[in-house]
């Protein structure tokens, strides 16, 4: 099968910070300023939960109250430009940095689809790693609703882009990537969400309708989220399916992990691949 591109990756908010200090945790930024290059299209959660941090720290601890989309909005317009500083400060100097914000407008409209593919393809040409991020600090939720439901009355394949998993999936699939990786703050597709024994590594079909059958039949153990406003495993395990179905291999890891050991097996992972 054909790809256009190498690699697409995804970190979640909770992997890129120390929940227990309430700070970033930059051994994270670091590990993954080693393995960046621009054969990955990143695409990177955390500038609500980064601007969250960075407000109490500038306020006596105190948390902003109000409207969830007000706050949201103000956080994410806080912590956008500290999520890319960090990249930039471990991200080897010798590749640009490029940051793209998208919504789910983008991807629901084909030229602007077709814009986005060719900006994404054209910086892995230039030497350039591209930071992909949904537009949270222009997003309304009454809004979005209101525009996926008028999209969804002549459409019924709508994408929504409410988290950043199916934002990677469907970068993934927009540049035709050959692999998938979601960095989590767990070690993959765990049976039993509190036992990292239960680990499952290896999740294989025959071809791409019988894998996508066997994850199907994974979602009955994916229960809960790391934080509010996040959709958990059952969610990511929905989203790839897309990639798959276009011969993607995902990779499912934990942020503590190099990349390019996740990607060769040196490290517990969960792997979706045809055979």
């Amino acid at each position: 099968m054909k790809f256009d591109h190498e690699i697409v990756g995804k970190i979640g908010s909770m992997a890129l910070i120390r929940r227990d200090e309430h700070d970033i945790d930059y051994n994270v930024f670091s590990r993954l300023g080693m393995d960046l290059s621009p054969d990955f299209i990143w695409v990177s959660s955390g500038a609500v939960e980064i601007g969250r941090l960075d407000y109490m720290k500038r306020n006596n601890g105190k948390q902003l109250e109000g409207i969830d989309d007000f706050i949201k909005s103000d956080y994410a317009a806080q912590g956008q430009h500290i999520l890319m500083e960090n990249y930039r400060r471990f991200i080897k100097p010798q590749y640009s940095v490029r940051q793209i914000l998208v919504e789910h407008q983008h991807f629901n409209n084909p030229e602007k689809r077709e814009f986005i593919r060719q900006l994404l393809l054209r910086s892995v040409k230039q030497n350039a790693i591209s930071i992909v991020n949904y537009n949270d600090s222009v997003s309304s939720e009454e809004i979005r609703k209101m525009e996926l439901y008028g999209l969804k009355q002549n459409n019924t394949d709508v994408v929504e882009c409410i988290d950043n998993d199916e934002t990677a999936a469907q970068i993934a699939v927009l540049v035709r990537a050959r692999l998938l990786i979601l960095l989590t703050s767990a070690p993959g597709l765990l049976k039993d969400p509190n036992d990292p024994s239960t680990l499952i590594e290896t999740v294989e079909g025959k071809d791409v309708y019988e894998l996508v059958e066997k994850i199907g039949e994974l979602e009955k153990y994916c229960n809960g989220s790391s934080r509010k406003g996040s959709q958990g495993m059952k969610a990511k395990l929905k989203f790839l399916e897309e990639p798959i179905k276009y011969g993607t291999t995902v990779i499912i890891g934990h942020s503590k992990y190099r990349l390019k050991d996740l990607i060769e097996g040196n490290v517990e992972r969960t792997i979706f691949r045809v055979r």
